[in-house]
């Protein structure tokens, strides 16, 4: 297997998927020659040609709206919005032409196209650039919504997200894209969208997450056994909507506690809907509250501060703690 990052990851996810389906397209604001912001796209138009990797202009509504015409016709687009925070230039795209597709024909058509974006915070960006935005898109009736946290996870949901036949956005937290390297296999593989994964297997008490805060729960989970001998599951999404809902289920049958880790500001978002999950269907195994571990009820704060916004491993901890001792 090949040591990659996980933007690495991605680039081959779209290499392997290009190779293997004519019908895939690549295109985003500055993808081409110059291989993204990221370079997330580094290389594809040299192997793939102008025709299948390419350049828009600055405008997201109208790369939106060319992904769209584009899976009506039988293609399979891969759109990148340079960040996040500038999904509201396509959300109308997304939310009222795409995410309806399936729906408003009665079946006869869909959109079988995946909106790619960096997000998320840590790296000390402009103002619109770190925005977890993830929430909106759970809001969506008919999108799926993915977000992986290394980079096996990253290529093989990536392969899944362009063959499905609804719409994905797949984002893809910026602090990660290089900040370790992972076992990754050549060629092709899927990860299956809608099903979580348990990273590390506990007794005490779950810690449901995705993304970033993956790792920052899992450093929370290492302190809270060495400080107290407590055995903490940790669960990564991975996909946030739909909800592998019984996987956590299964989880807090056995643990009895649980807590919610969201980068995202704490109103609305994953961290709600897996708690309103849980207590429809799994308010009997509890023994304690489940608690929820965000960001605060703010806007985004500028580079200098947020290091101080951002949940971190202390955080984590302390809310573990008032679930054990619940």
């Amino acid at each position: 297997m090949a040591q990659m990052t996980m933007i690495q990851a991605i680039t081959d996810a779209m290499r392997v998927e290009l190779k293997r389906n004519p019908n895939v397209l690549v295109f985003g604001e500055d993808v081409g020659k110059n291989g993204g912001v990221f370079r997330a796209t580094d290389g594809l138009q040299k192997e793939f040609g102008e025709q299948r990797v390419f350049d828009t202009p600055l405008a997201e509504s109208g790369i939106g709206g060319l992904a769209v015409g584009l899976g009506l016709q039988g293609f399979r687009p891969v759109a990148e919005i340079q960040f996040f925070g500038f999904v509201f230039e396509v959300f109308d795209e997304i939310a009222v032409q795409a995410a309806r597709m399936r729906y408003r024909s009665g079946g006869r058509y869909s959109s079988p196209l995946v909106f790619r974006s960096p997000f998320g915070g840590g790296v000390k960006t402009p103002e619109l650039h770190s925005d977890s935005l993830e929430g909106l898109m759970m809001q969506t009736p008919g999108v799926k919504v993915v977000i992986p946290s290394n980079p096996y996870d990253a290529k093989g949901l990536l392969i899944s997200a362009i063959r499905d036949n609804d719409p994905v956005i797949f984002l893809e937290h910026m602090k990660l894209y290089r900040s370790f390297r992972g076992e990754v296999p050549e060629g092709e593989y899927t990860v299956p969208l809608g099903k979580a994964n348990v990273v590390q297997e506990g007794k005490d008490v779950t810690i449901i997450t995705y993304g970033a805060m993956v790792h920052t729960s899992l450093r929370a989970a290492q302190e809270i056994e060495k400080v107290r001998g407590a055995k903490a599951e940790v669960i990564d999404l991975r996909t946030i909507w739909p909800i592998d809902t019984d996987t956590i289920l299964e989880s807090i049958k056995r643990t009895k506690r649980a807590i919610i880790v969201q980068e995202a500001p704490r109103n609305g978002g994953a961290a709600s809907e897996v708690m309103a999950q849980i207590m429809e269907k799994g308010v009997f195994y509890l023994e304690a509250p489940v608690l929820r571990v965000t960001s605060p009820e703010t806007p985004y704060p500028f580079g200098q501060i947020e290091d101080e916004w951002l949940p971190d491993p202390a955080r984590v901890v302390k809310a573990l703690n008032q679930v054990l001792d619940f």
